[in-house]
């Protein structure tokens, strides 16, 4: 998933006849192979500029984002739009995706059309460069290290609001949120790993608990943009009271 001359990402682990060569989910995302273009035939498709132009929109006035950046950037990773975020051709239905071995984040600017999927691409994908940053994340050979922070992404970026779920005509009520991380957070392994479905599901049961339950940096569960605010301003007094000690 390497673009340009950038490093490529170590070998997939044999794992038997079980599964074939793991190429970590970079089918997906096919620009990431090829040289970068220039910024007059960029501008030349009007899906890079809409994506450019709704991913500003996104990090000047989402708050589940402006929270993200400013957790990254208290936690020593400065989030440059110009370096860490790239809008992409993509395959199939994804939205985007993490880039470990360039700490890129990828925006399918073929799949994202409206401003509330761009927010939660941006949202989803914060989070896992939040847990990069914070954690020694084994993306490329450990699943439960992938597992958890998919678990943790889907939990906390608005992905299971109720809103979302009836627009996929999912209902529930006791325990519905948590069914829809888990299935989400299955989703997303197969999408970008050569594993079983079963051995996606038992990664992310094994770390559930623990990783649903790791609420930072929000503090809690944001299931609106209210809520996203209001954690975003608790995180904030949160660092001048820590400031002041």
């Amino acid at each position: 998933m390497g673009e340009g001359d950038a490093e490529s990402p170590p070998a997939a682990e044999k794992k038997g006849v079980e599964e074939e060569d793991d190429d970590f989910g970079y089918r997906l995302f096919p620009d990431r192979n090829k040289k970068p273009q220039s910024f007059l035939v960029r501008s030349l498709f009007t899906f890079h500029n809409k994506c450019q132009l709704m991913l500003r929109l996104t990090l000047e006035t989402n708050p589940y984002a402006q929270l993200l950046l400013e957790a990254l950037k208290q936690s020593g990773c400065t989030v440059f739009n110009d370096r860490h975020f790239s809008c992409e051709n993509c395959d199939g239905c994804v939205g985007g995706g993490f880039d470990a071995a360039t700490s890129q984040i990828v925006l399918c600017q073929n799949n994202i059309r409206q401003q509330s999927h761009m927010n939660r691409v941006v949202t989803h994908e914060l989070i896992h460069a939040f847990d990069h940053c914070r954690a020694h994340v084994d993306w490329f050979k450990n699943v439960k290290h992938l597992a958890c922070s998919e678990i943790r992404a889907a939990n906390l970026s608005g992905d299971c609001t109720l809103m979302n779920e009836i627009a996929r005509f999912k209902f529930g009520l006791k325990g519905h949120h948590q069914t829809c991380v888990r299935e989400r957070a299955i989703r997303s392994i197969l999408a970008v790993r050569k594993v079983s479905k079963e051995t996606a599901e038992k990664a992310v049961d094994e770390v559930f608990d623990a990783c649903f339950n790791d609420l930072e940096p929000f503090g809690r569960i944001p299931h609106s943009k209210a809520d996203a605010k209001r954690a975003y301003r608790d995180f904030q007094n949160r660092d001048r009271y820590t400031a002041n000690l």
